[in-house]
């Protein structure tokens, strides 16, 4: 990471013409470059390569890829006893990809502790839409929202997500 400037990528660019990631600034944490756009092709290189987008809204488009990133892999997770027996009880249905568009939509209108709006912006929902119509993006139905439930309830007792 540097504390140097900010790359800025034109909307002509190629897809995957992102500076390394060894580039982005220590403060703000992460930030890499700016511009671009939210085609497909950009965001799906853009994760290969360690960066998503994030931004608000009248901001150019931001890319992030902070050190180090938390990486979550599916094969290692540990499911506890209690957790099992929950699953066994048959209380979730776990959908898979059933109302993409109506979720990323109330994803994007949630309020947030000490924030005013979210990155999920319109032309982000957009983007994330395209993808999903062309098999990218997904989303696994019953776990969005039992951890929207869980950070509701967290957040009710004084905790930060």
């Amino acid at each position: 990471m540097t504390s140097g400037r900010v790359a800025w990528i034109a909307a002509t660019d190629p897809p995957d013409g992102f500076p390394p990631v060894t580039q982005a600034l220590r403060e703000p944490d992460g930030l890499l470059a700016a511009g671009g756009d939210l085609s497909g092709p950009r965001i799906l290189a853009a994760y290969r390569l360690g960066i998503f987008p994030w931004f608000d809204e009248g901001q150019p488009i931001l890319w992030w890829s902070p050190d180090p990133r938390t990486l979550l892999f599916p094969e290692n997770m540990h499911v506890s006893r209690s957790l099992a027996k929950t699953l066994r009880r048959g209380l979730f249905r776990v959908t898979f990809d059933t109302a993409f568009a109506e979720v990323i939509e109330a994803c994007a209108t949630i309020p947030r502790n000490d924030q005013d709006g979210t990155w999920i912006t319109p032309r982000m929902i957009e983007a994330y839409k395209a993808l999903h119509r062309e098999g990218h993006a997904g989303y696994y139905g019953e776990l969005i929202w039992v951890l929207m439930i869980l950070e509701l309830w967290l957040t009710s007792r004084g905790f930060e997500p």
